[in-house]
């Protein structure tokens, strides 16, 4: 189920709206979950300097009168969708491929490469985000590759 995630700064107000989608048709997520995917897109997304990370917060989407859509800043709506992460990673793998000299049927090599990179960027940056704690760096690979299966 997808719902609309506001993203705050430390005096409160919203920096971006990510569109959330979690767990499959009928199944019941709580706001935390959304909430926790949505920092974790900000923090994926570079919204702030990794010292600011820790002061932004997450609610579930307040209602306005229009079209409820992303906004309140320039960055794709889609940056940490499921849409936008396989756009990411085609992305990547094209670029991986090419620099490689485009060799012949290999097309799903460079897709897992590519998607194993660009989950290891976000495992990082949620490290960095939570002090670079030692001796911890697979916990955040773990988490980051549990959330994505959901």
């Amino acid at each position: 189920m997808e719902r609309l995630v506001d993203v705050l700064d430390s005096r409160g107000a919203v920096i971006h709206t990510y569109p959330i989608t979690l767990g499959q048709p009928g199944d019941e997520v709580d706001d935390a979950a959304y909430e926790a995917k949505a920092l974790e897109a900000a923090a994926h997304g570079r919204l702030v300097s990794d010292a600011e990370l820790g002061s932004l917060s997450a609610r579930i989407h307040i209602g306005r009168g229009g079209q409820m859509a992303p906004y309140g800043d320039d960055v794709a709506g889609d940056s940490e969708t499921k849409s936008g992460l396989e756009q990411s990673v085609r992305e990547r793998a094209y670029f991986l491929w090419e620099q490689d000299g485009r060799p012949v049927g290999r097309a799903e090599e460079y897709w897992h490469r590519a998607l194993e990179q660009h989950l290891r960027e976000r495992a990082h940056v949620l490290w960095m985000q939570d002090g670079r704690p030692e001796g911890r760096a697979d916990e955040y690979w773990q988490r980051i590759r549990d959330f994505e299966a959901q």
